[in-house]
């Protein structure tokens, strides 16, 4: 009797054994809560990743691609993982209508509320389409999401596995205290040689805006902080005091650090002197398709400046703490007060983040210790 049951209980372990390999247990586990895949905690690990760092998502349409990008070790974000997009609907260019059925191009910032685990296409999160740029345009739409079930009638459509691995890092974000994950949908790479390619297109001035946002990323590897005035994207300004945006008025008075300006405008040349070759290389060669060559060989792919002024400014660096005098007459042996350090604080735009600039204390000599304070 004992030999039967102990056979019994092998068969039983071993059969629980063979279901775990072929997925069946996982299927017990609500679709929302799965975990992270093994793959992908792999890589985190090996690119100095945690599972609940930000987050953020970038889709490029004409190459069929979602990435979804994870901050690292050194608070930058680093690529993690790539998805190849089941379906996405309409054509190159932005969502105008209600029922056009075009998926949407622009900045968008999913909160943990805009997150569906109840979805009839597997799982999904809404983009929160119209923004407030596109609101600003008048445009129209609701329920536009990155979901499964690989079909698509205006949102970005995932196989149900790649929306359960997006989904749960999305899921670990919020819960490692990210707020929002930020969404840069594009029609394709933001590249000059792309761009020339679409110079004659009618959408140019929009992804030329695009890019602008997308330039701000990849200077900094940071997500660009987005705000909408005079009815246009700007990235990474700090407006003035007492001052707001607002998207269909004059944008306001704002700065950008000189060292992110810099950045940008290097990258911003280079770009643009790739672009100018390329179409006049177009324009006369006769393997180029009489439609396709340039209208304009004069054309620009810099970012159009805006009305209200944008100034630069170099932050302040850090001032070593003054070491007071102390006369022998106040001096107490064995009574000593340590210094106290000077805390300031200063606003990095490149980051959205506030520093809090904490020397150390004087005694020691120490370089300045720098502490990230999120907002």
């Amino acid at each position: 009797m004992r030999r039967k049951a102990s056979k019994k209980i092998a068969v039983l372990f071993a059969g629980v054994l063979l279901a775990s390999c072929n997925g069946v247990l996982d299927s017990s586990v609500p679709k929302h809560e799965r975990p992270v895949p093994a793959h992908l905690t792999k890589i985190m690990k090996t690119k100095g990743m945690s599972l609940g760092s930000p987050i953020m998502l970038r889709i490029f349409k004409e190459e069929n691609v979602m990435e979804v990008w994870k901050k690292d070790h050194t608070k930058r974000f680093a690529l993690l993982n790539s998805y190849e997009i089941c379906k996405w609907s309409g054509k190159l260019g932005p969502k105008i209508k209600e029922g056009d059925r075009q998926a949407p191009e622009g900045f968008y910032h999913v909160t943990k509320g805009l997150m569906n685990p109840n979805s009839s296409y597997h799982l999904s999160f809404n983009l929160g389409y119209p923004n407030v740029y596109d609101r600003s345009h008048n445009r129209t739409g609701s329920y536009l999401m990155v979901h499964g079930d690989c079909s698509s009638a205006g949102c970005y459509s995932m196989t149900d596995e790649y929306i359960e691995e997006i989904y749960a890092l999305a899921r670990e974000s919020f819960k490692g205290g990210q707020k929002a994950f930020q969404v840069q949908a594009f029609p394709f790479r933001m590249t000059a040689e792309n761009m020339a390619k679409k110079a004659n297109n009618p959408k140019f001035k929009f992804w030329k805006m695009l890019k602008e946002g997308s330039d701000h990323f990849e200077v900094t590897n940071q997500q660009p902080k987005v705000d909408v005035c005079e009815k246009r994207y700007v990235f990474n300004r700090v407006a003035d005091e007492g001052e707001k945006f607002n998207s269909r008025l004059e944008c306001p008075p704002a700065k950008t650090s000189k060292s992110l300006a810099l950045a940008f405008n290097a990258k911003q040349s280079k770009d643009q002197a790739i672009f100018d070759k390329i179409l006049k290389r177009n324009a006369t060669s006769p393997f180029v398709k009489p439609e396709d060559r340039p209208l304009s060989t004069s054309l620009s792919i810099k970012a159009e400046p805006t009305i209200g002024t944008l100034a630069i400014f170099e932050p302040p660096k850090p001032q070593p703490a003054v070491v007071p005098e102390v006369t022998p007459e106040t001096t107490v042996i064995g009574a000593e007060t340590p210094a106290q350090p000077i805390v300031t604080q200063e606003f990095n735009p490149i980051s959205s983040e506030v520093v809090k600039t904490q020397p150390a204390p004087v005694a020691s000599q120490a370089v300045p210790q720098m502490v990230v304070v999120p907002q």
